[in-house]
């Protein structure tokens, strides 16, 4: 039957069943499961009842008014303080690797590995790291003769637990920033650089005059990605600390998760999600119109 149509129709056939199948995949697991979440937000269900009873606003106003919950973002500013350094020390290696530096693709390459390794495995490795009496980090602060911090419980202490977890992200994902800056850096046009050097910039002119402003709408990009980042925050909290102490490491995320799987309040949790969704939201068109404004530029 299909053999027997036009070749126009056929090719029109073919666009769109290309077209619908991403569609259908987009839709079926991405659009209808956030309308199943924004209206399980304003009910009652306990994730197990056929019933849903329907309360309202109920849920968001438990939300707004309970301090405890925002309380927890808190815990997230430290890994997006931590995202700010990762960003300046990609920018540091990208810099540095985009010359003509010998061994340069082994470099990217060793500092690249670290975000392909599974978060969960990356997880259990910095918890012996970690690790108050027999941690790596701590036998070596021991041998250089500093014996108080090497006696540190750096997942332990409250003012301390989320900066090191955070400091593990800085670890594992600071090389995908720095490939990306370096695909920033080889766009720039040689001839750029051809001209400065005849105009007698030197190298720190060049870097903060040609390199850094060329690279503004990437480094706007890694920065709103930070931030997204941040809030969404779950595995190495969850697998390495599972909040504690006494909640001091828990993340936004980590209590939606509690609110649905420990307490059976479903509501509650998709309203939190939903929360999360509107400041990721706005956080999404905010990097949007910024973006948008530098191109124009």
């Amino acid at each position: 039957m299909f053999g027997t149509l036009s070749y126009r129709k056929q090719k029109t056939i073919i666009i769109v069943s290309f077209l619908l199948i991403p569609l259908i995949l987009l839709a079926t697991f991405t659009y209808y499961p956030a309308i199943k979440l924004i209206y399980y937000s304003f009910t009652n269900w306990d994730g197990y009842s056929p019933e849903k009873p329907w309360v309202g606003l109920d849920n968001y106003r438990e939300v707004f008014s309970n301090s405890d919950i925002f309380k927890v973002f808190e815990h997230n500013f430290a890994y997006f303080a931590m995202g700010i350094v990762q960003n300046i020390i990609a920018i540091y290696f990208a810099v540095v690797l985009n010359s003509r530096l010998r061994g340069r693709n082994m470099f990217r390459i060793l500092l690249f590995l670290p975000y392909i390794m599974n978060g969960v495995a990356v997880a259990f490795m910095f918890g012996y790291v970690f690790d108050t009496t027999n941690g790596s980090l701590n036998l070596f602060l021991s041998s250089l003769g500093l014996k108080h911090l090497g006696e540190t419980s750096w997942l332990g202490t409250e003012g301390l637990v989320n900066y090191a977890l955070a400091s593990t992200g800085l670890w594992r994902f600071m090389g995908y920033n720095m490939v990306i800056y370096i695909a920033s850096l080889q766009a720039i046009p040689k001839d750029i650089y051809e001209a400065a050097k005849i105009d007698g910039a030197g190298s720190w002119q060049t870097l903060w005059k040609i390199t850094l402003p060329n690279m503004k709408p990437v480094i706007q990009l890694n920065l709103f990605l930070t931030v997204t980042g941040a809030l969404e925050v779950f595995d190495l909290p969850f697998v390495l600390t599972k909040g504690g102490p006494a909640g001091a490491s828990q993340t936004y995320v980590q209590r939606v998760v509690e609110t649905a799987f420990a307490y059976n309040n479903y509501g509650l949790a998709s309203a939190m999600s939903v929360i999360l969704l509107f400041f990721v939201v706005i956080v999404l068109a905010v990097q949007q119109l910024v973006l948008s404004r530098g191109g124009n530029k």
